[in-house]
């Protein structure tokens, strides 16, 4: 594969065993490689107020072909009614680490 065929997918969730059982079950199904979880604070609007909470963020490797698997898998699952996914195209990465990619990511 090219390396232009990799992205890494963002989203949030409201705690850290949400995020880890959600990434888990890609993880499982092959949609993805590999999740990385971290603590953060959000600010948002939300029905028209401004909204503040801690979250974790999650950054999703995979292939690109798999961002509809993804997206599709966090909506089934998450329990935010709009939950954030955004997808990276990866421009350039160690070749080696996108192997691996591609073969724990079907």
């Amino acid at each position: 594969m090219k390396q232009q065929d990799y992205c890494i997918i963002y989203t949030t969730f409201p705690d850290l065993e949400t995020a880890k059982k959600i990434i888990k079950g890609m993880i499982e199904h092959k949609f993805a490689a590999c999740g990385n979880i971290f603590k953060l604070s959000s600010l948002y609007i939300w029905k028209g107020k401004i909204e503040e909470a801690p979250e974790y963020g999650a950054l999703i490797k995979t292939k690109k072909i798999n961002y509809k698997k993804v997206e599709s898998f966090i909506k089934k699952n998450h329990p935010y009614q709009v939950p954030e996914v955004i997808c990276w195209k990866i421009e350039r990465g160690f070749k080696s680490y996108l192997d691996w990619i591609d073969s724990n990511a079907l």
